[in-house]
């Protein structure tokens, strides 16, 4: 099995996953949670982008930071989640917020965790079932095991920045204009990471569907499997579907700048590309 899971796939273990609901809109904060209460996925609870899956904004760490740790593992466990529980993450068909929340478990140690490819809209497409109904669950006990293998820090995106023989290489999610420097519609300051690259996370799915393996790959095919590479975007949601399309290619050492480009400016002494 790849990171992902299709409709067929989910509508006959329904009975043995718990499912997760990540809709969201970042233009109106509060429409994901209504969209679950009216219909969800049968037994699927709802996680929240900025309350639950993100942390308290502060001077540093970006628009979305990691959420504290322990809230979230109180959140799981008050979900029926523990370490062995199969976990199957949608959102709307965007990818990026189910991707987010499958980033989140695999940070933490969690294996059989999986993003329904095409999301909501894909098995409303299908016809199969929703309900209305909020689940109940039984708490469990979750044990964290941190991966940091696939978590950057500030810290160390500073120093591939001022490393000139960093092999490391920085992927810059956004969409060009912002990656530029043309364009910012969000962030104080317009431009890039320097030594940055741009691969727009958009071109990795194709109507809301993950693009296959070698479709993947030669998005990515000016580097080797081995390469090691961070991807970051603006506030660390829409670089988690890079990061699960780099996993999907077969590339080995892919880490998540979670406070992205948002932290990055958030240091007044960083310095800021453009690209004309």
């Amino acid at each position: 099995m790849t990171l992902l899971v299709d409709q067929e796939w989910l509508k006959d273990h329904l009975e043995e996953v718990v499912v997760v609901d990540c809709r969201f809109n970042l233009g109106d904060i509060n429409e994901g949670r209504r969209l679950y209460i009216d219909n969800h996925i049968p037994g699927a609870f709802y996680a929240h982008l900025e309350k639950d899956l993100s942390g308290s904004v502060t001077e540093h760490g970006g628009r979305h930071p990691l959420p504290e740790i322990e809230s979230f593992k109180l959140f799981l466990e008050e979900h029926g989640i523990n370490g062995k529980t199969k976990v199957v993450a949608y959102d709307g068909g965007e990818g990026a917020f189910a991707s987010r929340f499958w980033w989140l478990l695999k940070y933490i140690g969690h294996d059989d965790v999986w993003i329904l490819n095409g999301g909501y809209k894909a098995w409303m497409d299908k016809g199969f079932p929703v309900e209305s109904t909020i689940p109940a669950f039984d708490k469990t006990t979750y044990t964290i095991s941190l991966r940091n293998e696939i978590f950057a820090s500030y810290e160390e995106v500073k120093k591939i920045v001022n490393d000139s023989q960093s092999d490391t290489f920085l992927i810059d999610s956004r969409e060009e204009r912002r990656y530029r420097g043309e364009f910012e519609p969000i962030d104080k300051k317009a431009g890039h990471i320097p030594g940055a690259v741009n691969k727009v996370w958009t071109e990795g799915l194709d109507n809301g569907f993950f693009k296959d393996r070698e479709k993947q790959k030669v998005r990515f095919n000016e580097w080797d499997l081995t390469q090691p590479m961070i991807v970051y975007c603006g506030s660390g949601v829409t670089a988690a579907p890079n990061f699960v399309a780099l996993k999907e290619a077969g590339f080995q050492h892919i880490k998540l700048y979670v406070g992205s480009f948002s932290d990055w400016i958030s240091y007044d002494e960083n310095p800021i590309a453009t690209k004309k």
